[in-house]
């Protein structure tokens, strides 16, 4: 039931933002949202969700948080599955290289770049008692998102 009610929630939440170009759910928790359409890692079928989102350079710099939640959210697995997404922002929409950010390049993130704007992200990640996955997204005209 709940597994429901939160497609439903985030179908919703997607069409708004594709509908009023991102003037409707275009933030969350003080952060700008993007949509972020990748194939599922099974299935191949794209899934679009809105995820927060901040800019590191040329890069967009996104979390698998899922709220505090103890296991990573589908959108991640998916994203780590793939080299390539999609994403829409306010009324744009681009394809972008994406990857997992690991150890140093990781850490250099979380501390530079999602810590200071989203300070409470620390704290859903120690409660949850996983370390939250990192992804780099990437406009391939620009350059490649290294930190």
């Amino acid at each position: 039931m709940l597994k429901t009610v939160l497609a439903f929630r985030n179908r919703a939440s997607v069409a708004g933002y594709r509908m009023s170009a991102g003037r409707l759910g275009g933030r969350a928790a003080g952060l700008p949202v993007l949509l972020l359409t990748v194939p599922g890692r099974r299935t191949r079928v794209p899934r679009t969700t809105p995820v927060c989102y901040l800019e590191r350079g040329d890069a967009y710099v996104v979390v698998g948080s899922a709220y505090g939640s103890k296991t990573d959210p589908d959108w991640i697995r998916n994203l780590a599955a793939t080299e390539f997404a999609r994403i829409r922002i306010r009324g744009q929409e681009w394809e972008v290289s994406a990857r997992i950010a690991t150890g140093a390049e990781r850490d250099r993130l979380w501390r530079r770049t999602i810590v200071p704007a989203a300070p409470a992200i620390a704290k859903h990640e120690a409660r949850s008692g996983r370390m939250f996955p990192v992804a780099v997204l990437t406009r391939p005209s620009r350059a490649d998102g290294r930190d």
